[in-house]
């Protein structure tokens, strides 16, 4: 990201300034997971545009930013589209989300990453066994609905910036 647009640095204070008094379900501070998932794009081959994507990937989400500012957000129109496309919105079936997130490019490994963290059997185990299980359950759903069940990466994970992955 360069000229007028915030660079990773700036995205990654912004986010998490803007997440800084929220908690998971854990009660860790929620800028450890936006840490892991920006991390897990970083080392699945994302691109800065994907990485940054993964720092705001639940402000819209979790209300620690708006829509409105992400639209008027000094950022490549890329990002907004991904932080929008892996945006879960109100009352949304599983299957519309998914379907959104396959057909907005750079999105799928955002969420990748994201379920990655999210289904972590580490951070998992510190919750109640029903809570536990009903994630579980959930996270293996939508990992089947975006065809991230086998062990070959769907084509839109593979990135330009890592050539090996073509």
């Amino acid at each position: 990201m360069s000229g007028t647009h915030l660079n990773l640095a700036q995205v990654e204070a912004l986010a998490r300034e803007a997440h800084a008094a929220q908690t998971d379900k854990a009660g860790r501070p929620y800028t450890e997971h936006l840490a892991a998932v920006a991390e897990g794009v970083r080392v699945r081959g994302g691109t800065d545009h994907q990485i940054a994507a993964a720092w705001l990937h639940d402000a819209i989400e979790d209300d620690a930013l708006s829509a409105r500012w992400l639209a008027g957000a000094a950022l490549p129109q890329e990002v907004k589209d991904m932080v929008l496309a892996v945006t879960k919105r109100p009352g949304e079936e599983l299957t519309s989300y998914t379907a959104r997130i396959l057909a907005t490019e750079g999105a799928l490994l955002i969420k990748e990453a994201d379920l990655a963290h999210n289904a972590d059997p580490a951070r998992l185990a510190v919750l109640e066994e029903p809570t536990r299980t009903r994630l579980a359950a959930k996270y293996a759903q939508v990992r089947g609905l975006l065809g991230l069940t086998g062990g070959e990466p769907p084509s839109d994970r593979k990135v330009s910036a890592n050539p090996e992955t073509h």
